[in-house]
């Protein structure tokens, strides 16, 4: 990239990280009616409850856990990088209180309904990045599997969030890349965008100042870590069987999950639902 083409994309980076720290994040609609729910019947409540309407949603998790780093307590030794730890911590009148959303994803993608059906297709596939993380640190005895599980989860939120906030220009790089299955997304987006997601992704976790252990799971330069790389690998895997059990990039998928766990490529197409094709 040239310096100018550098710069511009600095821009335009800066530009959309103040957007987004300006607006609320939306969250889903089941979401919002779940904790809506529940706020009902708030004084027999549980954290557990809570938890368990905020999980389903990825931009429900990241208000959670930006708005307890915000909120740190003086004797609070450790950041908190699971979001039922957070909502434990600061009770449900609190999250209540400050927490139950107001702007929905779904009405702000009224009007553009493929991009509301990319979107949801995103946050379906980052729960599944999320299970394999999950499962494949418990195999790999990793005593903190739930962290690895939200890194997972929130690792594509900054997609999210611009299919939320720029529906149009995300449906023009969608509609590009199915035209040309050969071209890649980052040369796409920044293309479209000005600048690749990617990069979003990692200021908006640095300015929103995610835990610095959440965001060292997020950080794919940090690849030749145990963790890093069981984060990039399980949204790989997520990313490439959206696309059908055929996609030609699931192979070297297997291949690469076989190395980190230990065990051929056949155990591991058995424990992550992979059909045999042959």
């Amino acid at each position: 990239m040239t310096s100018i083409a550098h710069e511009t994309a600095t821009q335009d980076i800066k530009y959309w990280l103040a957007f987004i720290r300006k607006a609320e994040i939306p969250v889903l609609k089941h979401t919002a009616r779940e904790i809506a729910q529940l706020k009902e019947d708030e004084e027999h409540l549980s954290a557990r409850a809570i938890s368990s309407a905020v999980l389903n949603d990825p931009m429900m998790v990241f208000r959670v856990l930006t708005y307890a780093q915000k909120h740190k307590g003086k004797r609070q030794l450790q950041d908190l990088v699971q979001a039922d730890q957070a909502i434990l911590m600061m009770g449900s009148s609190s999250f209540f209180q400050n927490l139950s959303p107001s702007v929905l994803v779904e009405d702000l993608l009224k009007n553009n309904l493929p991009a509301l059906m990319h979107l949801l297709k995103l946050v379906k596939r980052a729960h599944q990045a999320a299970h394999f993380a999950a499962d494949w640190a418990t195999h790999l005895a990793d005593l903190h599997a739930e962290e690895v599980r939200t890194a997972a989860l929130l690792h594509d939120l900054a997609e999210m969030l611009m299919w939320c906030f720029a529906p149009d220009k995300m449906n023009a790089i969608y509609a590009m890349q199915h035209a040309d299955k050969a071209l890649r997304s980052v040369i796409v987006q920044q293309e479209i965008l000005g600048f690749k997601i990617q990069d979003l992704q990692k200021e908006l976790v640095e300015a929103f100042e995610l835990p610095p252990l959440l965001s060292k799971l997020m950080q794919d330069s940090a690849s030749s870590e145990q963790r890093v790389r069981n984060v990039i690998l399980a949204v790989n895997l997520a990313r490439h069987s959206a696309n059908g059990w055929d996609d030609a990039a699931l192979p070297d998928d297997y291949r690469d999950a076989a190395e980190l766990l230990r065990m051929d490529v056949d155990r591991v197409m058995r424990i992550v639902g992979a059909p045999n094709l042959a």
